[in-house]
C-alpha cells in the first residue's frame, strides 16, 4: 500500500491560466535579452560614423585602434583613468591608406583577426544565452505553479488532510452515546477489512454514507473512528475547501482527490459539511445558479459513478441540513445508507460523560446519571465542554478532584454562563427578580405533570438571564401530553404573573418567557393539531430539523389570522390561570421570595419545605429497607 502522508508528484499541463504565465514569462525574457543586448550600447561604448572618427584623428582624440575585419575599435584619449568610452565604426578605406592615416596622426594600431569562434560568441552572448535563461525561467514558474498537479499556484490541488490510524487514534471506544450509527457503520469496516467475503456473495460496499445530525453529535468523529477500525487511510475535507473564486478549481480538487484516493484504496473519503457543494441545483435556464459549485457538484457525482467500491474506496459526508441536497447525490449508487447520528438520551448521555471523564480525576460524590438528567438535550460537544469546566473549577477551588458539586455548577456555567459579580442589583430589583422566579417555581409545584425544581437564584448571568429557575427531570421523556405542555405554559408566564399580583405593573424581565410561551402554544396550535378550532390540520411545517428547526406555516393570510387569535386566547387562558394560582397561595409565594432575597439562591429542598409548611402538608415518608422500619412508620401514622 502506498504511504497516504506522501503526495505523488504529477506532471500536468498548464490549465485555462496559462496565458498569464506566459506574459509574464515572454515580459521576464524581454527584460533578460534587453539586458544583455545592453552589452553593446551600454553607456561604456557607443557606434559612431567614419567621419566623426575622421575628426577624432585630427583632433588628436585617438589614443589607439584595433581593426578587426570591417570594423575599427576605437580607443579615446582619457583623462579619466578609471573609465574609458570606446567607440566602434566601419572601416571605409583600404588598409594600405588606413594605416597611412593612422601613422601620421600619430596613433598606435594593431590587426585583430575576426575568426568564427569570435563571432559565434558574440551570437551565443547576444541571443542564445537569454532564450536559455527564458526557457529556465519559465520551466522554473511551471513547476512552482503546477507543484502537486494543481494548476495555478496550487488552486487546483485537493487539500485534503490524510491521516491514518496511528496519527488519529480515534476507535469506536472513543465514541458514545451512539450505539446504532456504530452498529450501522461496524458493517463498513467489516467489507474495508475483508471485502472478499462481501463480493463472493455478490454484496457491494455502499458507496456513500450519509452522516446527518444535529452540529456536535459527533459526526466528524464517527468518520475519524471508521478508519481508524479499518486501519486505512483517511483523507478529511470541509466541502467549502472545493469552492474558489476561479470558475472550475472546485472541480479540478475533486479529480485530484479521487487520483489520489484510487492510489491509496481502500481509504475512507470524508467531506465534512457537504452541503456546501451538494445544495439542491435551481431548476430552469437562467436561474442565475453558482457556475462554480454546480461544476463541482456535477465532477462530484461524475466520480462517485467512475470508481469501483469493490477495490474499497468508501465516501463519508456529513451534514445537519439534508434537505438541501441535490436529489441527485442521494440517489442508490452514490450516497447509499444515512445514518442518523442524534442527540444521545439519557443512558447515551452517562457513557459519554464517562468517556470524558476517563482522564480527569473525580471523587466519590460524582453521580452522572444526575448530570445526565439535568442536561436533557444536551450533545456530546456540550457534555465535553462541561466536564472540562468542571475541572476548571475544581482546580480554581484547590481540589485535587473533580466533585459532584463542581459538575453541576458547570452545567449551569454551559446553559446559562458565569455568574455576573460585579452587576450589583438594587434592592427593589432583586425584590422584583425574586417574586419572578418564586412565580416560575411556586407554579411548578402547584401543578401536576410538572418537572420538579432543582434550584432557583437571582444571581445574574452572563449570558443575560438576571435569576433562573433550575428543573430536573426524574425520568428521560420523549412524549409530551397536551396536559404537560399546558402546565408548561402556565409556568412559563408564572414570573410575569408574579410581577402583576406583587407589584400592580409590569418589567421587561419576562420578554423571553413571552416569548418561549408564543413559540409553544403556536407549535401546539399549527404542529401538534391540539386545538379545537382546526383539529388535526397541520399548518405548518419544521425547516432545519438539525439547526434548531423554524416552523414554516402552510396556510392562507385568512388562516394565518385566524392561528393568532388562536394563540392569542390560549396565551391569555394561560396566563389567567397562572394569575389565579398564585393570588391564592399568596403566604407561600411571598416566605420563599423573602428567603430567595436573604440567600440569593436556595435549592429545592429548601423550596419545597417551605412550600409544604405554607400550605400544611406533610412530609414525605423516607423509604425504607426493611419491613420493621415500614412497620414503625405505619405505626407512627
Amino acid at each position: 500500500m502506498n504511504d497516504p502522508n506522501k503526495t505523488p508528484k504529477k506532471d500536468k499541463k498548464p490549465g485555462g491560466q496559462t496565458f498569464l504565465i506566459i506574459l509574464v514569462s515572454v515580459l521576464a525574457c524581454l527584460l533578460v535579452m534587453g539586458a544583455f543586448s545592453g552589452v553593446f550600447s551600454d553607456s561604456s561604448s557607443r557606434k559612431i560614423s567614419y567621419d566623426e572618427f575622421i575628426k577624432m584623428l585630427d583632433d588628436k582624440e585617438v589614443k589607439s585602434v584595433i581593426v578587426t575585419g570591417e570594423t575599427l575599435e576605437i580607443t579615446p584619449v582619457s583623462d579619466d583613468k578609471y573609465v574609458t568610452m570606446t567607440y566602434y565604426t566601419t572601416k571605409m578605406e583600404d588598409d594600405t591608406a588606413l594605416a597611412q592615416r593612422l601613422d601620421r596622426a600619430g596613433v598606435k594600431f594593431s590587426r585583430k583577426s575576426s575568426t568564427f569562434t569570435s563571432g559565434l560568441v558574440e551570437v551565443l552572448v547576444s541571443f542564445v544565452l537569454p532564450l536559455v535563461l527564458f526557457l529556465v525561467f519559465f520551466n522554473v514558474l511551471m513547476n512552482r505553479m503546477n507543484k502537486g498537479g494543481g494548476g495555478v499556484m496550487g488552486v487546483g490541488k485537493s487539500k485534503a488532510k490524510s491521516y491514518v490510524q496511528k496519527s488519529t487514534g480515534v476507535s469506536f471506544k472513543d465514541v458514545a452515546g451512539e450505539d446504532e450509527a456504530k452498529e450501522s457503520l461496524q458493517e463498513v469496516v467489516g467489507f474495508l477489512h475483508n471485502p472478499q467475503k462481501y463480493v463472493e456473495i455478490g454484496a457491494k460496499l455502499p458507496k456513500g454514507v450519509l452522516l446527518v445530525g444535529p452540529p456536535g453529535t459527533g459526526k466528524t468523529l464517527l468518520a475519524k473512528a471508521v478508519a481508524g477500525e479499518a486501519d486505512v487511510p483517511f483523507f478529511s475535507l470541509s466541502g467549502s475547501e472545493f469552492v474558489e473564486m476561479f470558475v472550475g478549481v472546485g472541480a479540478s480538487r475533486v479529480r485530484d482527490l479521487f487520483e489520489e484516493a484510487k492510489k491509496n484504496a481502500p481509504c475512507i473519503i470524508f467531506i465534512d459539511e457537504i452541503d456546501a457543494i451538494g445544495k439542491r441545483r435551481d431548476g430552469g435556464a437562467g436561474s442565475g445558479g453558482n457556475d462554480e459549485r454546480e461544476q463541482t457538484l456535477n465532477q462530484l457525482l461524475a466520480e462517485m459513478d467512475g470508481f469501483d467500491s469493490s477495490k474499497g474506496l468508501l465516501i463519508l459526508g456529513a451534514t445537519n441540513r439534508p434537505e438541501v441536497l441535490d436529489p441527485a447525490l442521494l440517489r442508490p449508487g452514490r450516497f447509499d445508507r444515512r445514518v442518523i447520528v442524534d442527540r444521545p438520551d439519557l443512558k447515551g448521555r452517562i457513557a459519554i460523560l464517562k468517556v470524558h471523564a476517563k482522564d480527569v480525576s473525580m471523587d466519590d460524590t460524582v453521580d452522572f446519571n444526575e448530570v445526565a438528567l439535568a442536561t436533557s438535550g444536551a450533545v456530546g460537544s456540550d457534555l465535553a465542554n462541561m466536564v472540562n469546566e468542571a475541572a476548571i473549577l475544581a482546580v480554581k477551588h484547590g481540589r485535587m478532584a473533580v466533585s459532584q458539586k463542581d459538575l453541576l455548577e458547570a452545567v449551569e456555567v454551559v446553559l446559562v454562563g458565569q455568574e455576573k459579580k460585579d452587576r450589583i442589583l438594587s434592592a427593589e430589583e432583586r425584590r422584583i427578580v425574586s417574586y419572578h422566579e418564586v412565580g416560575h417555581a411556586l407554579l411548578t409545584a402547584l401543578q401536576k405533570n410538572t418537572e420538579p425544581v432543582q434550584k432557583i437564584t437571582i444571581i445574574p448571568r452572563t449570558m443575560g438571564a438576571l435569576g433562573y429557575v433550575m428543573q430536573v427531570p426524574e425520568e428521560e421523556k420523549y412524549l409530551n401530553t397536551k396536559k404537560e405542555l399546558e402546565a408548561r405554559l402556565v409556568i412559563t408566564l408564572g414570573g410575569r404573573a408574579a410581577e402583576e399580583i406583587v407589584f400592580d405593573t409590569v418589567t421587561t424581565g419576562a420578554a423571553n418567557d413571552i416569548e418561549q410561551a408564543t413559540s409553544l402554544a403556536r407549535a401546539m396550535i399549527t404542529q401538534y393539531g391540539m386545538s379545537d378550532r382546526f383539529g388535526l390540520m397541520g399548518l405548518a411545517t419544521e425547516e432545519n430539523k438539525y439547526l434548531g428547526g423554524q416552523a414554516v406555516l402552510n396556510c392562507g393570510d385568512q388562516t394565518a389570522t385566524e392561528v393568532d387569535h388562536e394563540v392569542m386566547d390560549l396565551l391569555r387562558k394561560s396566563y389567567d390561570e397562572a394569575l389565579e394560582l398564585l393570588r391564592g397561595h399568596r403566604e407561600a409565594m411571598d416566605k420563599i421570595a423573602e428567603l430567595l432575597i436573604e440567600r440569593e439562591t436556595i435549592t429545592g429542598k429548601e423550596f419545597m419545605k417551605i412550600y409544604r409548611e405554607c400550605e400544611g402538608i406533610p412530609e414525605p415518608a423516607e423509604p425504607v429497607s426493611s419491613f420493621d422500619e415500614a412497620w414503625e412508620q405505619i405505626k407512627k401514622v
